[in-house]
C-alpha cells in the first residue's frame, strides 16, 4: 500500500524523522518496501504573481514581466511561456535557486536583464512534460515557498503488508499502529456534523445474511455531480496511487484510503425497487465498471434491485447503475462482507480491485456506519444535497473470542522478562480490551484485527510493540549431548560426497511436476493431483525424480554445457489404499562424454556400463545384481532392474529414443533411480585378516547360448561357495571365427587366496573343477 507521509502526520505525528519512521514500521512487521520524495531537491522557489506583461523589444516569443515575489520591490523577468497572463500566480525561481539540472543566475536575455525564472512542472521536476507555466490557485500566498505551499517535502511510503494485516490497509490503521509503537497521541477523527434533511430511502433485504452480516445505506438527493474535487483531496488521492475521477467517486476512494472501508455510490434513478443482497442466479450477467460483462455463478454474492444484479458485492459496481455527470440522487452503500465469500472471485474473473483486496482480507465490521457518515459529510461539503436516514440491516456479526495470554509464556517464548504492567500497557496501546487475573490476561481482539486467534499471536504483538531490537540475544542454557551416529547407516552427507566424487552435481527440484512427465516417463496415468497448483505445469505430485533431472539437463544444454552429470535426493509420492505414501530416493543421470575432454583419453559418449559402474561404486562393498526388465522411460533393450540381495531396489537404463526426441536431447541419456533406504543401510564393517600369501589367478572360458546372461553364470559360481575363491569376474566376450552361430564365448577371471598358506596346484585344480562343473550344469561348454 502506498500512502503520503504528510497525510499520516495529520493523524499522528511522532517526533521521528522520515527515515526513523520507516525503520520503525519495518521493524514492527510493516515492511517499508520503498520511500521516495514527491519532488526532487530544489530551493529558493516561491509563489509569484504577474503584475504586468510587455512584449520583448527584440524577440517576438518573449515577454518582459513584472513579478511580485513577496519582496520589497517587484522583479523583472523575461519569460517565453505561452500561457503567462497578468494576475496569474505561478512558481518563480529566484536568483541563486538550484533546480534539477540548472542553477538560476541573473542574466541578460536579448539585452533585457532577467532576475529569475518563471517555472513549469517540468522545470521543477514534477512532470515529464508541460505546456506552460504551472498555474497556482488564486488563494496561494505570494512569497511563500513553493515546497511549503505544495507540500513537496512529503514522502511516498510503500508498505509490503502480509495478508493477515488488513487493518493497515488504511491511513487510519497505519496511524493507529504508529501511535501504538511510539506512544504518540492520535488525532481525534472528525465527527460528522450533517443533519438529516432528506426524506428518501431504500429498503434493504438480506437474502444472504450469512455472507453479508451488515449492510448500511443512505440516499443523498440533490447532489451536484459536476462539482470540482478539492485540490487537497486530489493531491492525497494521487499520492496514494489513485487518479481523480469525479467528486462522488473521489469521496468514496478517499474514505477507502482513510478508513479502509470500501464504499459504492449508485445512481438512485437507475435503481429499480429495493436493494437485495443475495447470491447470483443461473444465467444472470452483469456489466461491470471496467466494461467487462461477466457470467455470474451461484457462489458470487451480488447487490440486486427489482430487475437483477447491479453490483458484484465486494468486487466492483455495475456500469448500468454507475454515477455520472447527470446524477442528482445517489444511494451510498457501506457494508461488511464475509472474507471467505469474496476471496478468489476477482482472480477467477481475471481482474482485481481495491475493494476486493480489502474485503478478501477482512474489513472492520464496526466501522461500517462511521465510513458511511464520513463519506456523507464529505459529499455534502463538496457536492451539496440532502442526506436521508441511514438504513441498516444486520445479521450475525463475527464473534471476537477472548484469547488467553500468560506472562510466563511471554517470557518463555521471547526470552525476556516483561512485567504484567508492561504487557498491560502494550495491550492498551493496541486498543485491546482485556481482563487480568494475576499473571494471566484474557484479551478480546478489536473488530479490525482478524489475525488475533491464539496466544502466540498476542505474544507476537507484545514483541512488536516492545521492539524486536530491544530483545537482547542470550546465551543458550541447556543440557547438550551428542546424538548417536548409527554405524550401520551411511549419513546422507557421506552419500552426497560419494556422488560428487563420481563427478555428479546435486540438483533440487519441486515435488510438483507436469502430468505429462508422469504419463510419459513413469507410465502413471493417475498421479496424485493438486487441488490448488501454483502453476499449470506443476499440477501433480511426482512418483519419480527423473522428470526434474531431465528438465535440469535441458536447462544446462540450453546454456551450452556439453557434459552433464546430475543427481537428486528427494521424496516421491504414490496413492495407496485410500491414503498416500512417500519414499525417499536417489536418482541420477549422465549425458555427453564419459570423461571430460582431454588429450590423454580418446573421447567417447557415456554408456549404460559407465553409469552401472557408478551405481555399483556407491553400493560397494555390497554386491548388486541387474535383471533385464522394461521401464516406460527406458530403451527396451537397455533397461534393467537393480537388485540387492534378491530384492528390487531401483532401475537403470538408457532413455527411450521417443522421449529423447520429444525432449530435444541430441544424445542418449543414461539414468538410474534407487531407494534411499537401501543405500543408507551399509552394514557394520567386519574385520578380516589380510593374507600374506599371493593370490592365484585362473581363467576359465566357456561357450553358452546367446540368451544366457553373464549374471546367471556368475551367480551359479558364487552359489557354490568354493573355499578360498575371493573373486569371480568376466573379462572377455567373444563372437566370431571359431564360435558357431547363436553362441558366445565368455571368459571369467577367478582369484583364489588363503590367509594361512600358499595354495597348492592340487587344491587349486579341485576348486576350479567345482566351478567348471557348476557352469556345465547350466549348459556351458568348456572352451579349450
Amino acid at each position: 500500500m502506498q500512502f503520503s507521509e504528510s497525510w499520516l502526520r495529520t493523524l499522528v505525528n511522532p517526533s521521528l524523522s522520515s527515515e526513523e519512521l520507516s525503520h520503525l514500521l519495518t521493524m514492527a512487521g510493516l515492511e517499508v518496501e520503498e520511500m521516495t520524495s514527491v519532488a526532487p531537491a530544489f530551493d529558493k522557489v516561491v509563489v509569484a504573481q504577474v503584475l504586468s506583461k510587455e512584449k520583448h523589444p527584440d524577440a517576438d516569443r518573449l515577454n518582459v514581466l513584472t513579478v511580485n515575489v513577496g519582496q520589497t520591490e517587484p522583479l523583472t523577468i523575461v519569460c517565453g511561456a505561452g500561457n503567462v497572463s497578468v494576475g496569474m500566480k505561478a512558481p518563480c525561481a529566484l536568483v541563486g535557486a538550484r533546480l534539477p539540472g540548472i542553477e538560476i543566475k541573473q542574466a541578460k536575455v536579448r539585452g533585457v536583464a532577467s532576475f529569475g525564472m518563471m517555472c513549469s512542472e517540468k522545470e521543477l521536476g514534477l512532470a515529464e512534460t508541460s505546456d506552460g507555466l504551472m498555474v497556482l490557485a488564486e488563494d496561494a500566498l505570494v512569497g511563500q515557498s513553493i515546497r511549503e505551499y505544495l507540500d513537496l517535502n512529503d514522502h511516498l511510503i510503500t508498505l509490503k503488508l502480509t495478508p493477515n494485516r488488513s487493518d493497515c490497509l488504511s491511513l487510519n490503521g497505519i496511524a493507529r499502529e504508529v501511535a501504538a509503537l511510539t506512544g504518540a497521541a492520535m488525532q481525534a477523527f472528525p465527527q460528522a456534523t450533517f443533519k438529516q434533511t432528506g426524506k428518501e430511502s431504500r429498503k434493504i433485504k438480506l437474502a444472504a445474511a450469512a455472507a453479508c452480516p451488515r449492510y448500511t445505506g443512505r440516499v443523498i438527493s440533490g447532489v451536484n455531480a459536476k462539482a470540482t474535487t478539492p485540490a487537497w483531496m486530489v493531491q492525497r488521492l494521487q499520492r496514494c496511487g489513485l487518479r481523480s475521477i469525479s467528486a462522488l467517486v473521489d469521496v468514496t476512494n478517499y474514505v477507502l484510503l482513510e478508513l479502509g472501508q470500501p464504499l459504492h455510490a449508485f445512481d438512485l434513478n437507475k435503481l429499480n425497487g429495493d436493494i437485495d443482497v443475495r447470491f447470483a442466479r443461473a444465467g444472470e450477467k452483469l456489466k461491470l465498471l471496467n466494461e467487462q460483462t461477466v457470467d455470474l455463478q451461484d457462489d458470487m454474492l451480488v447487490i440486486a434491485d427489482g430487475k437483477g444484479p447491479v453490483a458484484l458485492a465486494g468486487v466492483m459496481g455495475g456500469a448500468d447503475s454507475a454515477v455520472d455527470d447527470a446524477t442528482t440522487d445517489i444511494f451510498l452503500e457501506s457494508a461488511f462482507f464475509v472474507p471467505s465469500v469474496i476471496v478468489g472471485k476477482s482472480r477467477r474473473l481475471g481482474f482485481g480491485s481495491d475493494s476486493s483486496y480489502r474485503f478478501e482480507r477482512g474489513v472492520d465490521f464496526a466501522a461500517t456506519q462511521l465510513a458511511l457518515d464520513r463519506a456523507t459529510q464529505l459529499i455534502l461539503d463538496i457536492c451539496g444535497g440532502q442526506a436521508g436516514a441511514m438504513v441498516e440491516v444486520q445479521g450475525e456479526l463475527p464473534v471476537r473470542h477472548a484469547v488467553k495470554l500468560r506472562t510466563s509464556r511471554v517470557h518463555r517464548v521471547l526470552g525476556i522478562a516483561l512485567q504484567e504492567a508492561e504487557i498491560a500497557l502494550i495491550l492498551n496501546r493496541l486498543g485491546m480490551a482485556y481482563q487480568q487475573t494475576g499473571e494471566e490476561f484474557s484479551v478480546t481482539p478489536p473488530s479490525y484485527r482478524f489475525d488475533i486467534a491464539i496466544e502466540e499471536d498476542l505474544i507476537e504483538e507484545v514483541a512488536r510493540v516492545h521492539g524486536y531490537e530491544k530483545i537482547e540475544p542470550a546465551p543458550i542454557q541447556a543440557r547438550m549431548s551428542i546424538l548417536p551416529l548409527v554405524e550401520a547407516e551411511r549419513p546422507l552427507a557421506k552419500l552426497r560426497q560419494n556422488m560428487v566424487l563420481r563427478d555428479y552435481q546435486e540438483t533440487i527440484n519441486y515435488s510438483f511436476v507436469e502430468a505429462e512427465w508422469e504419463r510419459d516417463l513413469c507410465g502413471n496415468s493417475a498421479p496424485i493431483a493438486l487441488k490448488n497448483p501454483i502453476a499449470s505445469q506443476m499440477s501433480v505430485m511426482r512418483s519419480s525424480l527423473l522428470g526434474g533431472l531431465i528438465a535440469a539437463l535441458r536447462t544446462n544444454l540450453a546454456r551450452k554445457q556439453p557434459r552433464v552429470r546430475l543427481f537428486e535426493i528427494g521424496g516421491c509420492f504414490a496413492a495407496e489404499a485410500g491414503s498416500y505414501a512417500q519414499d525417499e530416493r536417489l536418482a541420477g543421470l549422465a549425458y555427453g562424454g564419459a570423461v571430460a575432454e582431454q588429450w590423454g583419453v580418446a573421447g567417447r559418449n557415456v554408456d549404460f556400463y559407465d553409469v552401472k559402474g557408478d551405481v555399483e561404486a556407491i553400493f560397494a562393498p555390497r554386491t548388486l545384481t541387474f535383471q533385464v526388465a522394461e521401464h516406460p522411460a527406458s530403451h527396451p533393450g537397455r533397461s534393467a532392474r537393480i537388485l540387492l540381495e534378491g530384492r528390487a531396489i531401483g532401475w537403470i537404463g538408457e532413455l527411450h529414443p521417443q522421449w529423447q526426441q520429444q525432449y530435444d536431447l541430441p544424445q542418449a541419456v543414461v539414468w538410474f533411480e534407487i531407494e534411499l533406504a537401501a543405500l543408507i543401510q551399509s552394514g557394520v564393517p567386519r574385520l578380516q585378516n589380510i593374507s600374506r600369501f599371493p593370490p592365484v589367478r585362473r581363467d576359465v572360458a566357456v561357450l553358452v547360448d546367446e540368451n544366457v546372461t553373464v549374471q546367471s553364470l556368475v551367480d551359479v559360481m558364487r552359489a557354490e561357495q568354493v573355499p578360498n575363491v575371493v573373486e569371480v569376474a568376466l573379462f572377455d566376450v567373444y563372437r566370431g571365427k571359431g564360435v558357431e552361430q547363436g553362441k558366445k564365448s565368455l571368459a571369467f577371471r577367478v582369484l583364489l587366496q588363503d590367509t594361512q598358506k600358499t595354495l597348492m596346484d592340487a587344491e587349486i585344480e579341485e576348486k576350479m573343477s567345482r566351478l567348471v562343473a557348476a557352469l556345465q550344469r547350466q549348459g556351458a561348454q568348456l572352451r579349450v
